[in-house]
């Protein structure tokens, strides 16, 4: 495949994947969340979605798959030490940071359904 087909196939892999997050934020947010911050990038790593609820801090590594266990399993170790760290930089930013209990969640995005969402998921 040429350069530009790759170019193409990435766009609309990160087209597929920004919709998802949006998709997921606005479930999160139906089930009474309040979104901190979108997008969290560090040096260190990135976290999709920050939400909040109450003393909850819940960093969401969103998968947009066929599949909710495949996308489960597409959060790899690697991935999930990235999301730490980047939320470890997150919490140390909040006044309130000692106040906090902190979660890490999947929310898989899947055609067709209601995104499904896995608290506690690392």
């Amino acid at each position: 495949m040429s350069d530009s087909g790759t170019s193409v196939s990435r766009q609309k892999a990160l087209r597929r994947g920004h919709f998802s997050e949006y998709v997921a934020a606005l479930y999160l947010l139906m089930k009474g969340y309040r979104i901190a911050a979108f997008r969290y990038r560090t040096k260190l790593g990135e976290v999709d979605i920050i939400a909040r609820k109450g003393d909850l801090a819940v960093f969401v590594e969103v998968k947009a798959r066929r599949d909710e266990r495949v996308a489960v399993d597409a959060v790899s170790y690697a991935a999930q030490k990235r999301i730490r760290d980047a939320s470890d930089l997150w919490l140390a930013r909040q006044a309130n940071s000692h106040l906090l209990s902190q979660r890490y969640d999947i929310v898989a995005v899947l055609p067709g359904r209601l995104p499904r969402h896995f608290p506690n998921a690392f």
